[in-house]
C-alpha cells in the first residue's frame, strides 16, 4: 500500500458474530438498520450485526467493535488489511475482518478498542 494512511470511523453500537447452520434462513431478530453483514457458504450461515436483539440460543461472539475504513476504495489499493492487522497483530490484539464492494470492516473486541485506536493513531491513522 502506498505510504497515504486512510481515515477511519468508529461506528456506534456494539456488534456480535453469529454463526448458523448453512441451511438456515436469513433470522428475523436481525436490526437492519444497523452495521449488518451477511456470508453464506457451503457450512454456515456468518452474520455480524447489532447484539441487541441476538437471542441467547444463537452461536455467537459478542462484545465486538466496528471500524470503518473511510471509502470508497479503489480495487488498485493493495495492503490495506494488511497494514492494518499488522499494526494490530503486533499488539495482539484479534480482529474480524469484513470487506465490502466500497471499503473495508474491521472488527475489534471491546476490551481492545482504545488500544487499537492508540495503535492506528501512532502510525497515522486518523479518527473522524
Amino acid at each position: 500500500m502506498n505510504q497515504h494512511k486512510l481515515k477511519m470511523k468508529l461506528l456506534k453500537g456494539s456488534f456480535g458474530i453469529c454463526r448458523l447452520d448453512s441451511n438456515s434462513s436469513i433470522p428475523n431478530w436481525i436490526d437492519y438498520e444497523k452495521f449488518l453483514s451477511i456470508t453464506k457458504t457451503d457450512d454456515e450461515l456468518s452474520i455480524v450485526c447489532s447484539e441487541d436483539g441476538i437471542p441467547n440460543n444463537i452461536k455467537c461472539e459478542k462484545n465486538w467493535n466496528v471500524i470503518k475504513v473511510e471509502g470508497p476504495l479503489d480495487f488498485s489499493l493493495i495492503g490495506i488489511l494488511s497494514s492494518i492487522s499488522t499494526i494490530l497483530s503486533k499488539e495482539n490484539i484479534s480482529i474480524f475482518a469484513i470487506s465490502t464492494y466500497d471499503t473495508d470492516y474491521i472488527l475489534v473486541k471491546n476490551k481492545d478498542l482504545q488500544k487499537s485506536i492508540d495503535a492506528l493513531n501512532k502510525q497515522g491513522y486518523e479518527f473522524v
